[in-house]
């Protein structure tokens, strides 16, 4: 790979959250996602159940029922109304077209009260409701990812008028959107991926220090403001075309590679999301800890957290940590079977859970049992005398009626399982709490 490649690899690095992101929004907006329907734009769609194999969403949780809003700002400011949720938990995350969050509303951010929420978008500068609190987005485009956590199939009714609760309303005055520029057509795959870099990052800009960087690659035609793919230069197409398979082999490394050192195989997740350092907003926490100080180094980061778990949370609303090997540091693989003992559960102020995911794709498991995670609100679950649990993970149900309750059903090949932990406590992060290894029985 020559010099031209390889910088081109670090853009495509650089770019890969925008268009994979963008990409994605605009599908649900227009189509749904699984038991999700579709709503346009400025509307919520809501969930009925929980996450199920039907919808492929990237690591997508089991934990709660998601209520989610695409929003185009080009036309003004939005009003948000949240229901009281009686000190439930839930969450609303604001994320731009670039996967920053950069807003939280909720159980740990402002409460379970009701409440109502102006999200603005960028420079704009209008007259605010008198008490009204500003979400103020960095790009016209951006997602409300509204999780509300569910005890159980009885619950969910509980959930569904608190959903019909969530609103979203134009202020007076407001124009007409411009939505997101179409897709460019009659190119090949990997001239698609640069236009659409040149033109979505164009539509919805980074921050000024992140123009900078963009601008170091005007060279390859990514600033121009017209397409400059529809002809290419045979040399430029060929570097073009080998930065980009380049470019996707990096990012599924820095997937593996993101979080902490493994320990007992799992490795923690508390700072993939702390990319944003430009964006912080209510809810988030402006501190050194949570932000990433090397910004070329948080780009890595972005696209490991965008590829590995689109629309994740900040580690202090939701801690993260996934797991591919056993205690002999083998790859987990549904020919097996393993057993996860959990002498003490893990800290949390909220809920925690475990999920079970294929490999690569990191998509829900199909079980005969529909059980797709294992935490501490799983019905049915047997703790052992002195408080312990022992979840049991393999492909066919265990014969032993103990490890039947708690087993979380594993896929026939590679799969990898997530922790989360809801409104984590200290112990989470300062290394008091530790979460055992896999170990495989069979």
């Amino acid at each position: 790979m020559d010099w031209t490649e390889r910088h081109l690899v670090d853009v495509y690095v650089f770019g890969y959250p925008l268009v994979y992101n963008v990409s994605s929004l605009h599908a649900i907006a227009e189509h749904g996602m699984g038991a999700l329907p579709a709503a346009g734009f400025n509307a919520f769609a809501h969930g009925t159940s929980l996450a199920t194999p039907d919808e492929p969403f990237v690591s997508v949780n089991n934990d709660t029922i998601y209520s989610i809003a695409q929003l185009d700002l080009s036309g003004g400011p939005l009003v948000l109304h949240v229901p009281d949720t009686g000190g439930a938990y839930y969450v609303l995350q604001f994320v731009d077209a670039w996967t920053n969050n950069f807003a939280y509303v909720g159980r740990r951010a402002t409460g379970t009260a009701e409440g109502t929420f102006l999200i603005t978008p960028p420079g704009w500068s209008g007259e605010v409701p008198d008490g009204v609190p500003v979400i103020a987005s960095p790009t016209d485009i951006t997602t409300i990812v509204g999780r509300l956590a569910v005890e159980g199939d009885d619950d969910v009714p509980r959930v569904r008028a608190l959903q019909a609760q969530l609103t979203l309303t134009p202020m007076d005055g407001n124009g007409p959107l411009r939505g997101i520029p179409h897709e460019a057509s009659g190119i090949t795959e990997h001239l698609r991926f640069w236009e659409l870099l040149r033109r979505w990052s164009q539509a919805f800009p980074p921050s000024e220090a992140d123009r900078a960087y963009l601008a170091r690659f005007a060279d390859y035609g990514l600033t121009d403001p017209g397409n400059p793919y529809g002809v290419v230069a045979r040399d430029l197409d060929e570097h073009l075309e080998h930065a980009f398979a380049a470019g996707r082999n990096r990012v599924e490394e820095l997937a593996r590679e993101g979080g902490d050192a493994p320990v007992n195989g799992w490795q923690g997740m508390p700072h993939v999301f702390d990319y944003n350092v430009d964006h912080l907003g209510l809810g988030t926490i402006d501190a050194p800890e949570w932000k990433i100080a090397d910004r070329e180094k948080s780009y890595e980061v972005r696209a490991s957290s965008a590829r590995g778990g689109l629309w994740g949370n900040h580690g202090y609303e939701a801690y993260y940590a996934g797991v591919y090997a056993d205690a002999a540091g083998e790859q987990l693989n549904g020919a097996h079977a393993y057993e996860l003992r959990l002498a003490e559960l893990p800290p949390a102020d909220a809920f925690w859970s475990i999920t079970m995911y294929s490999m690569p794709d990191f998509y829900l498991v199909a079980n005969p049992i529909r059980r797709y995670s294992i935490g501490d609100r799983t019905p049915g679950i047997v703790m052992g005398d002195d408080g312990s649990l022992a979840i049991r993970m393999q492909h066919e149900r265990p014969d032993d009626e103990i490890a039947a309750a708690n087993w979380l059903p594993t896929p026939e090949g590679d799969f990898r399982p997530m922790l989360r932990v809801y409104q984590p406590r200290a112990a989470m992060f300062d290394g008091s709490y530790v979460m055992p290894a896999i170990t495989r029985i069979g």
